[in-house]
């Protein structure tokens, strides 16, 4: 996430490392480079300009701190200037005292309203709402059917109409949820393009007679300029009390989540990380800049980790570390909550600095070695797990052929391993001060770490062998094998 906005955002920062010392004429230099690198990242050309001249005040008057590198200073005042311009936040739905709150979303064919409408019911859900949602989308071929799986999977009721206009139906859809006891209403109506007079039309006779309490215009994050400049004219047809950001796990410039607030002048509310229905989150701009600054975000880390992790469980394989002890069952047991927190790539990216760390794994698939290691494991047996010096050539071919991997494989990982537990056991050794030390030195050295070995694979792993090459390598290791046990019977005393 982010990941073309943080890497020109660090060259501008790195021009300060060359002088080490704050002056007017390389601060402006940074400068001009934090301006093109936002502009690459397509945010708004007036927001840019409106945030670099307060940046340039700040900055050029800056005192200088002794103690602190220029770089940082500046990173401090951009970041601070950043949550300016995204925030305030302000995630939370005012709710009436009496009769069902209504919510309208709106925005452009695309932008994820549907899925949203069923991420925002089940966030509603853990608030003890009793939320209902309301299939207004008439437009899109098979977009109530959808809405209904997406109700069903959440767990809420789905009110559709045949035969009626999307104005008539979401005022029959405020009478039945007061039949039905909802307290919050969702219309999900169909996607259009600003341009679009008489679709755009619709949605105003839609805010007229049903009088919706809150109007959330969807914003699909990866657009940038796009959907900010579309989201300015929802504002100006309906007066909108919020956005909700889609798609911002693969936004890899930050456009539209820099320049939205600032153009319309409505709060960003919620922000979509994924397709997963669990996938949406309160707006925290201070949180956002961290990751966009590849500070890291460790409150998102505790938050998934306390959502997944077993605490039981999380306080056994802690006693057993601190004694020093770590198999390869413990590490398989790791991985798989490491899975459920979510991909590889974007829990290490909630550490700080561990964006060099992702670098310097190059463009291995963090996931599918995961899935390879667990795969591995899975074939040992539970003894074989926690004592894998047992495991030999015979017991190598047998986890290998389970796994659906070479006999090296198995052999490669028990290696990284055993350099793994060592580290473990190291770390049970050290004082608290060098266990800090050791731990925020691994974005440093990655490729010394063992657990960056442990997920890189071997030269040659990553191609698939022809039947033949198999059979070939297969006899050339049988060979080989002979061989080692005949020097071993000729040795003296054997």
């Amino acid at each position: 996430m982010f990941d073309d906005l943080q890497k020109r955002l660090s060259s501008a920062f790195k021009r300060f490392r060359v002088s080490g010392v704050l002056t007017e004429a390389n601060m402006k230099e940074g400068l001009r480079e934090v301006r093109t690198a936002l502009l690459e990242a397509d945010v708004n050309f007036n927001v840019v300009q409106d945030f670099m001249a307060r940046i340039q005040e700040q900055a050029v008057g800056a005192e200088v701190i002794k103690k602190v590198r220029p770089e940082q200073q500046l990173v401090k005042i951009v970041h601070d200037e950043m949550i300016a311009t995204m925030g305030p936040s302000d995630p939370t739905i005012r709710f009436e005292k009496t009769g069902p709150t209504v919510i309208m979303l709106c925005g452009l064919q695309g932008s994820g309203k549907t899925t949203t409408s069923g991420k925002l019911a089940r966030l509603l859900l853990s608030q003890e709402r009793r939320p209902m949602l309301v299939a207004a989308d008439l437009q899109r071929p098979a977009a109530v059917e959808q809405l209904k799986v997406v109700g069903e999977q959440v767990g809420v009721p789905v009110f559709s109409e045949v035969g009626v206009d999307p104005v008539k139906l979401c005022q029959n859809a405020v009478i039945e949820a007061n039949r039905k006891g909802c307290d919050t209403i969702i219309l999900d109506t169909a996607g259009r393009l600003h341009v679009d007079d008489e679709l755009m039309a619709e949605l105003v006779q839609i805010e007229k007679k049903v009088r919706p309490h809150h109007v959330y215009f969807v914003c699909d994050a990866m657009t940038g300029q796009d959907a900010v400049a579309s989201a300015a004219a929802f504002n100006k047809a309906l007066e909108l009390d919020g956005v909700i950001l889609t798609k911002l796990d693969g936004d890899a410039r930050g456009g539209a989540a820099l320049s939205v607030r600032k153009v319309t002048g409505v709060p960003v509310k919620f922000v979509g990380k994924g397709e997963k229905l669990d996938k949406l989150e309160p707006f925290d701009p201070e949180r956002l800049v961290g990751q966009m600054l590849g500070m890291g975000d460790i409150v998102g880390l505790v938050e998934a980790a306390q959502a997944t992790v077993d605490a039981e469980e999380a306080r056994i394989q802690q006693e057993k570390m601190a004694k020093g002890k770590f198999d390869l069952e413990d590490f398989r047991k790791q991985i798989i909550q490491i899975k459920k927190m979510g991909s590889v790539q974007d829990v290490m990216g909630m550490f700080p600095g561990m964006g060099q760390m992702t670098e310097s794994l190059g463009n291995i698939d963090a996931d599918s070695e995961i899935r390879r290691i667990q795969g591995i494991i899975d074939s040992m047996t539970p003894r074989e797990r926690s004592r894998p010096d047992l495991i030999d050539i015979g017991r190598r071919r047998r986890i290998a052929a389970g796994a659906g991997v070479e006999p090296s494989d198995v052999s490669g990982l028990v290696k990284q391993f055993d350099a793994m537990a060592s580290f473990v056991k190291q770390m049970s050794q050290m004082s608290m001060l060098d266990k800090i030390k050791a731990m925020t030195g691994l974005g440093r050295a990655a490729a010394s770490n063992p657990m960056a070995k442990l997920m890189t694979p071997k030269v040659g792993t990553g191609k698939r062998l022809s039947p033949k090459e198999r059979e070939k390598l297969r006899k050339q290791r049988e060979k080989e094998d002979r061989k080692k046990r005949r020097e071993q019977r000729d040795q003296p005393g054997a």
